[in-house]
């Protein structure tokens, strides 16, 4: 009998999440209300912030955008990795600050910090890239944590999103959980922040000239995540299984540095597979019905090739694998059945 194909990424929806969405369209208030609100509050209890500090958005784009307008970057020199998703990009451009793109670190995923101390830029945004969390330590410059790729990982037992200035979420469908497709957060622990991303995404009905724009999520969204971020510690113990099984099996995986053990804590939104042959590896995957792709291709990055050595090195050696809380070890053993080791 033939195997189901098995997808890259696929969302993990329970009954729970059809439940909450049938509440929600039976009471007729589809558009931002209670829910919204009340995933708002949730999401700060499990970061460990007051009420109040986060505040619900259409995508994490949207999110991105408003912390850099929230911190005033049109204008000013924007730091950020050139390795990373182009969305970031769009963001700066469209809050009219000034693009300075950076190389990751060797043997790394995530911003090289040294760089920042080199450019001293006004505003630096720090992604905890494929769930490895980034130690941020400098002055000098206003951090966006881009925590997209991270909710969940912490740095010295603490969340990220704690370590900057304002930080942001995604839950996007491939995302660690997500609000039913598309959604984003902005958090910070100041309340100044805050008020002014809540005060943007109020955009109808004011009796005033300020220019706004409707990037509000819907109760519909809400109740979806509310329900997928009381799921989110079991999405993530599942995670951590599955990456652990792809190693045990030896494969040579993306990973915080032995040195850093105890310090930082992942989460394992990719299993990322370091080798010298990845279309090789993905046509092996594909022969057996096994989707897998290149994490970020050498033309996804943010500049001249020749400006990220070390992101070109990682775009040009390294494959996603599946990793997903559906995903069984039948499924796993197939998986690893078609990496060719070489």
């Amino acid at each position: 009998m033939k195997r189901n194909m098995i997808p890259h990424n696929l969302p993990t929806i329970g009954v729970e999440e059809e439940v909450a969405a049938l509440r929600v369209l039976r009471s007729k208030q589809l558009s931002q209300d209670q829910e919204v609100e009340l995933f708002e509050n949730e999401f700060c209890d499990y970061l460990g912030l007051p009420h109040g500090s986060a505040v619900a958005l259409s995508n994490g784009t949207s999110s991105l955008f408003m912390a850099l307008e929230t911190l005033e970057a049109k204008g000013k020199k924007i730091l950020f990795p050139g390795y990373v998703c182009a969305a970031l990009r769009h963001a700066v451009s469209m809050a009219g600050g000034i693009e300075n793109t950076v190389d990751v670190e060797p043997n790394s995923p995530n911003l090289d910090m040294n760089a920042i101390k080199q450019n001293l830029p006004d505003i630096s945004i720090i992604p905890h890239m494929y769930g490895i969390p980034i130690q941020i330590e400098v002055d000098d410059t206003m951090i966006i944590e881009d925590c997209c790729q991270a909710l969940g990982a912490k740095v010295k037992n603490k969340m990220v999103g704690l370590q900057g200035d304002v930080a942001i979420f995604s839950f996007y469908a491939t995302k660690l959980m997500t609000s039913g497709g598309q959604g984003g957060m902005f958090v910070s622990k100041n309340q100044e922040y805050v008020d002014a991303v809540r005060d943007y995404r109020e955009f109808d009905y004011r009796n005033d000239s300020k220019t706004r724009f409707n990037f509000k999520m819907t109760d519909l969204q809400a109740a979806i995540g509310r329900e997928q971020l009381k799921k989110l510690p079991d999405f993530l113990k599942r995670r951590e299984e599955i990456f652990q099984y792809y190693k045990k099996a030896g494969l040579d995986l993306l990973d915080v540095p032995e040195e850093k053990n105890g310090i930082l804590e992942p989460v394992r939104f990719r299993a990322i597979l370091k080798t010298e042959n990845p279309r090789h590896v993905i046509k092996s995957l594909d022969s057996i019905d096994v989707r897998a792709i290149v994490p970020t291709e050498d033309w996804e990055l943010l500049g001249p090739q020749t400006s990220f050595p070390n992101g070109l090195k990682l775009s040009r050696e390294t494959v996603s694998l599946p990793i997903y809380p559906s995903l069984t070890n039948e499924d796993l053993d197939h998986v690893l059945s078609g990496i060719v080791k070489k």
